[in-house]
């Protein structure tokens, strides 16, 4: 920390990564030497989004996708430094260090930008990834429906949730500040460049988010879908059992009730199976030509 300090204060162009343990006492601006009473939050954990400008210092709490969370990284940038400061490993030093070799940024505020665009790239990654798990759950779905997809679905659904929730107040806070800073007049041209660049790239990154939460959303109606159908064959299946079996229940209903004609008339056994059984047969008979000439049958024939 000393060494990082008299850096600050003499390097004419200083990138400082601070990597993050556990919260301490003094704050992490003041031991570097950024004695500013507005800096109090940098640092800190669990800190909400935020952008902000402080005279000379630019002040950024950005949200990263690492892996299946979402983390922060406080940001410093002034006119020759930019101070990033994240708990565990460097997670944007990667793709940061592949944009500073390529860009070859020649101050801090370029640097920042840089950074920036990296956070919404782990976004743009995380919700292009969930996307295309999402479109193959819903093509198995065709294939056969499962109970787990729907768990599936589910977690998908809830991760790009998280995805909107954490991005979308981060944007609204930056395009505020970016804004205000590009309205005045002395704001760089090449500045006002990197901010326009950033503003449609947080355009794009929150598409593809919102595109996610819809193909989520169509994967949920499609399940939907395929249930109700399943359900219908069901339906089709009992109407067909009932069809044939109501006149056979309204015969042997008939046939059981104890009046003279059924106890003194019908006594020899060719009237029994003429009107217990022939009657049934015949009943039975014209159910399934009804059903035959209906669209019940084909329909559900068309399904299986």
């Amino acid at each position: 920390m000393p060494e990082a300090r008299r850096r600050l204060a003499e390097d004419p162009f200083l990138i400082l990564g601070v990597e993050l343990s556990e919260a301490v006492d003094e704050p992490v601006a003041a031991r570097l030497g950024l004695d500013d009473e507005d800096l109090d939050w940098f640092g800190v954990p669990d800190e909400s989004p935020r952008a902000e400008f402080l005279g000379d210092v630019a002040g950024f709490v950005v949200p990263v996708v690492v892996d299946d969370r979402i983390t922060h990284v406080h940001t410093l940038a002034g006119e020759r430094f930019l101070v990033a400061a994240h708990w565990g490993r460097p997670v944007l030093a990667p793709g940061l260090r592949a944009q500073l070799r390529r860009e070859r940024p020649h101050d801090a505020v370029a640097t920042l930008f840089l950074l920036l665009q990296e956070a919404l790239a782990t976004f743009r990654r995380a919700s292009v990834q969930a996307l295309l798990q999402v479109e193959e759950l819903e093509d198995a779905m065709f294939d056969g429906r499962r109970p787990e997809q729907i768990y599936l679905l589910s977690q998908q659904r809830r991760w790009a949730a998280l995805l909107h929730h954490a991005l979308l107040p981060y944007l609204q806070a930056v395009e505020e500040v970016v804004t205000r800073r590009m309205m005045s007049p002395d704001f760089p041209a090449e500045r006002q460049r990197l901010a326009r660049e950033f503003q449609r790239a947080a355009r794009l990154v929150l598409a593809d988010i919102e595109s996610l939460q819809d193909a989520t959303r169509r994967a949920f109606a499609s399940y939907g879908s395929l249930v109700a159908g399943e359900q219908n064959g069901v339906v089709n299946r009992l109407t067909i059992v009932s069809v044939i079996f109501l006149p056979l229940s309204f015969l042997t209903g008939f046939f059981g009730m104890n009046f003279t004609f059924l106890t003194n008339r019908l006594e020899t056994r060719d009237e029994f199976w003429l009107l217990a059984v022939g009657l049934q047969l015949v009943a039975v008979v014209a159910s399934l030509l009804l059903l035959h000439r209906t669209r019940i049958w084909r329909r559900l024939r068309d399904d299986d």
